[in-house]
């Protein structure tokens, strides 16, 4: 089993920034792709970055290229994401996921993450 903490989340307007952070422990040996996405109430799951564990490529939902970045600590299997420009529309529960996957090119934001933390919650005020 994998347990998965994120922190961060809260309520900022928009424009502002936030950071959101994920720790996951338990048999994490395998896990490869590290992940975020969101969900607001009534909409479909977005997956928002993804980045390799190993190598750190990164890939972006193309709704938050140029203003989120992905990073991560692969020696303690953390990471993070930093939100910049937030948007109303952008207020979600975002939820930092892991995943076992056969490459680096196979770690996108469509993949289906086995495993996730309980969410925090990120609300962008106008």
């Amino acid at each position: 089993h994998v347990q998965l903490v994120e922190s961060g989340g809260g309520l900022v307007q928009a424009g502002g920034s936030l950071n959101l952070s994920c720790a996951a422990t338990g048999k994490t040996n395998i896990l490869n792709c590290l992940g975020w996405f969101r969900q607001a109430p009534g909409k479909e799951r977005e997956g928002v970055a993804v980045i390799t564990r190993i190598d750190g490529g990164t890939q972006y939902a193309d709704s938050v290229k140029g203003r989120f970045i992905i990073s991560r600590d692969k020696s303690k299997m953390t990471w993070s994401l930093r939100m910049n420009s937030l948007k109303p529309e952008e207020t979600a529960m975002y939820y930092c996921a892991v995943a076992a996957v056969s490459s680096g090119a196979s770690c996108r934001t469509s993949v289906g993450f086995p495993s996730r933390g309980q969410g925090t919650q990120v609300t962008v005020s106008s």
